[in-house]
């Protein structure tokens, strides 16, 4: 009949072995779940980066998008003084529009030079030269009309053209920041993604890290209960080994009481004792005197 503790023995080292490998196991999952939320950890850490990155090209972006909107608005400006000055330079045409001459400016210059050829060359009465004078005077008016409204018309083609200029460049300035405000939004957009993607990763190695947490503890737990099995492993081994060695000296006692006996059966008989007999004997002796 095998013996209990042997028995004990033996089921506990079978309970060990399937402790460790369920320990093994448990730690084992710990650590693919540790090394996959690292992985999520690691994707976060690179989002992160491409994050910052998109943030500056965006605040770059906005950045240029406010200067092209003032420049568009100094524009803007520019040309509404423009076409102010424009209304302005037309109310003073107006007038002088309505009394321009109706010979053209050549003409009018060379009736003045001739006028005042005669005047210079002929022997004139006072009041022939007089009326020849009053005549240059006349025409000198509508020759000043006539460059005061010609020098009016070409400022009026130069507001015209460069309100047109200032139209362009704003309409320009408007385009340009109109595209870069699309690539804002674009950044914007792709930032949002990168961050609702961001959430799902933390959320994702959040969760890891709990199964992770979760197989650790499950872990230790079986790892006490392997510490436990060997403990009593230990302590039924010792008492095995206790009693086994009991045991040996109980039956080196009784061989040694035979060996004894049958010495003494020799005396009785008076037969010789070997040496060794002859300890046993005296050593039985000192042991029954003390």
């Amino acid at each position: 009949m095998p013996d209990p503790v042997e028995q004990k023995i033996n089921e506990l080292t079978q309970q060990l072995i399937r402790t460790k490998q369920e320990r093994d196991q448990l730690n084992q999952e710990a650590k693919k779940c540790a090394e996959k939320r690292n992985e999520y950890h690691e994707q976060i850490k690179q989002l992160h980066t491409e994050a910052r990155k998109l943030r500056e090209k965006r605040d770059e972006t906005n950045l240029q998008v406010q200067i092209l909107k003032a420049a568009r608005e100094k524009a803007k400006a520019q040309r509404k003084e423009k076409h102010e000055q424009i209304v302005k330079l037309r109310e003073r045409m107006k007038p002088l529009s309505e009394r321009k001459p109706q010979a053209r400016l050549d003409d009018l210059e060379k009736k003045i030079q001739n006028l005042e050829w005669k005047i210079q060359t002929s022997s004139l009465s006072i009041q022939d030269e007089k009326i020849l004078v009053e005549q240059v005077k006349m025409l000198e008016t509508q020759r000043a009309t006539h460059k005061q409204l010609r020098d009016l018309k070409d400022r009026l083609l130069e507001l015209q053209t460069e309100a047109k200029a200032l139209g362009t460049q704003a309409k320009l300035k408007h385009d340009e920041l109109s595209q870069l405000a699309n690539q804002s939004q674009d950044f914007h957009k792709q930032l949002v993604e990168i961050l609702s993607r961001t959430v799902t990763l933390r959320q994702n190695a959040d969760e890891t890290h709990r199964k992770y947490m979760e197989f650790r503890q499950e872990a230790d737990k079986v790892h006490e209960r392997y510490v436990e099995t060997q403990r009593q492993i230990k302590s039924l081994k010792e008492e095995l080994h206790k009693k086994e060695k009991q045991q040996y000296a109980e039956k080196e006692q009784m061989l040694r009481d035979e060996a004894t006996a049958k010495a003494r059966e020799k005396m009785k008989r008076g037969e010789k004792l070997t040496w060794d007999e002859f300890k046993l004997v005296t050593a039985d002796e000192e042991t029954t005197e003390h």
